[in-house]
């Protein structure tokens, strides 16, 4: 049974403090808007999917308590408190596309006459409650386009070892995962042999989510620091890389936790299948490329401290990016719920 990182029934939103995992279990409250950002910017829930329905899940029970009867105060809040959100972690397309999404719902339920403000907060809070029940059903569909186009490139021939990067499961969606979703859907057919994740520095999502969740999968799996990446693919056959992404260009330019650019560099040198899991709602149509991604920087503290600990030389400057474009030209398949596409091919997806 898959990890479960967000807790939700109307007016009540729970999710699952991330930072105090592996060694603690804890769910944070989220009242409202407010904590949204919080828990969003604080990395105490991350992976794109799980921020944008946190983000919204948040506006949601914020606008469960709300009693106001104005439907143009209502609309112009929900406005507001979105673009709020999205500010929380700007590279992550996801949340952005449903902010976006659910200002246009507003808009049409507050020009129609018919609908009464009741009405109006309903039919929004439910439209943002699907978002939930979309997001396990995407991902195991994109575990399953995915495990399938892995084995067929492969011909059978040996077993199944995948290299992941970074946490893509349970606690980074609203279940199953994209990436893991895929490790998870190999796993059901019992040709997986082994999974290596990357410890991911500095804020060691590899070592500290990935490693929980294919422990408590019973996946076999090895946990390797972020430079030896290399080496396995030297030393042992790798049969593809699988990661996930926080925002795809429309020329398949791909987004993702640092450290990613340069597994695809090790990948393609290998001759491994280098694999993008992302919903469609990871691909940003307003982008021709990656080199327009903003990509957000973290602060130094995360690199020069180990929890209270200081582990650098005070007084050295840092560089944290949080995450990396990997070129198109370096991606084998981007792995949707619609199906795996060349990155050349996005563009011809049809969303519905």
């Amino acid at each position: 049974m898959s990890l479960e990182s967000i807790k939700y029934k109307r007016g009540n939103l729970e999710i699952l403090d991330q930072l105090l995992l592996p060694l603690q279990t804890r769910y944070v409250k989220v009242k409202g808007v407010e904590d949204g950002w919080k828990v969003i910017n604080k990395m105490q829930v991350r992976g794109a999917p799980a921020i944008a329905i946190v983000g919204c899940l948040s506006l949601a029970v914020e606008l469960e308590r709300d009693n106001n009867s104005d439907k143009k105060f209502m609309r112009q809040e929900i406005e507001g408190k979105l673009n709020y959100l999205v500010s929380a972690r700007p590279t992550a397309v996801n949340i952005k596309l449903a902010a976006d999404e659910l200002i246009n719902l507003a808009n049409s339920l507050c020009a129609d006459e018919s609908v009464s403000p009741e009405e109006f907060k309903d039919k929004f809070i439910s439209n943002i409650e699907e978002m939930l029940t979309k997001d396990i059903e995407d991902n195991k569909a994109i575990g399953k386009y995915g495990s399938e186009a892995i084995l067929k490139n492969m011909n059978g021939d040996g077993p199944v070892r995948i290299l992941t990067h970074c946490n893509t499961g349970s606690l980074a969606t609203a279940g199953y995962g994209t990436a893991l979703g895929v490790i998870r859907s190999l796993h059901e057919t019992k040709k997986l042999e082994h999974v290596y994740c990357t410890e991911t520095r500095p804020y060691n999502q590899g070592a500290r989510l990935t490693a929980y969740e294919l422990v408590h999968e019973k996946i076999p799996s090895t946990l390797i620091i972020d430079s030896v990446v290399s080496a396995l693919m030297n030393s042992r056959r790798i049969t593809a890389v699988v990661v996930g992404a926080d925002r795809v260009a429309v020329n398949g330019d791909t987004a993702n936790k640092i450290g990613t650019y340069q597994i695809a560099i090790a990948a393609k040198h290998h001759g491994v299948p280098f694999y993008v899991a992302a919903p469609l709602t990871s691909i940003d149509k307003d982008l021709t490329s990656g080199e327009k991604i903003k990509i957000e920087e973290r602060p130094e503290k995360e690199m020069t401290h180990v929890g209270e600990h200081r582990i650098a030389a005070p007084g050295i400057s840092c560089w944290n990016p949080s995450f990396d474009v990997t070129p198109a030209s370096l991606i084998t398949g981007i792995i949707t719920e619609k199906g795996v596409f060349s990155p050349d091919k996005l563009h011809e997806i049809d969303p519905k």
